[in-house]
């Protein structure tokens, strides 16, 4: 299987779920990744504004900014850049709602949450093919934790994705929380302290009753 057939049977799979339980994946969703992140203890975040049939997380950023520096993506080129998240947001190209400019330049982040289409068997993303976010990736001093979002499981054991591809830490769907790393994996933080692997294993046992049967 390719990339590409992998991508196009995740994107079918995903757009045919049911819209009337769309509120509720996407509420257990959020209320797996507000647990998270408050066992992860992150300063700065970078989240998405959701578009088309992705997890809706809008109600998670609204509580969590009042206590995090939030950041969104904003498009710049073939990449995008993260700005801090202030209103009002403005709809610009792919649908995609941004925050207004900012031209300060942040390359440093706790954590990274980040919509998928589809997880290969080396736990790298597969998104809507346009490479942003491995671009994206590409420009940060250090690698934050990264947790991979997603409506309904959509993936294979096969490696399909390049090595630049983005490798999650925890992928989140409706079904429960994946550990996605080997147990020895650190992430630097803004403290200069790194997650703890006990903290990361207590994080994949949070909610026993919604985890993943894969």
């Amino acid at each position: 299987m390719s990339k590409s057939d992998f991508r196009a049977d995740c994107l079918k799979r995903l757009k045919g779920l049911s819209r009337t339980t769309k509120y509720s994946r996407d509420k257990k969703v959020s209320v797996l990744l507000e647990a998270v992140i408050k066992e992860l203890h992150p300063k700065s975040i970078l989240m998405y504004w959701p578009m088309g049939f992705e997890v809706d997380i809008r109600k998670s950023i609204i509580k969590l900014r009042p206590k995090k520096k939030l950041f969104l993506p904003f498009m710049d080129g073939v990449s995008f850049k993260m700005v801090p998240l202030r209103y009002p947001l403005e709809r610009k190209a792919f649908g995609i709602y941004e925050p207004p400019d900012s031209y300060r330049k942040y390359n440093l982040i706790d954590v990274a949450i980040v919509p998928v289409v589809g997880v290969d068997g080396s736990l790298r993303r597969v998104g809507f093919g346009k490479g942003m976010y491995d671009r994206f990736f590409s420009t940060l001093k250090t690698k934050p934790f990264t947790i991979f979002i997603q409506p309904s499981v959509c993936q294979t054991m096969q490696n399909v994705c390049d090595d630049y591809d983005v490798q999650g830490d925890l992928l989140i769907t409706p079904h429960g929380i994946q550990y996605m790393r080997n147990n020895n994996v650190k992430r630097t933080t803004c403290w200069g302290r790194s997650c703890s692997c006990q903290r990361v294993r207590r994080i994949s046992n949070f909610k026993k009753d919604y985890r993943s049967p894969f």
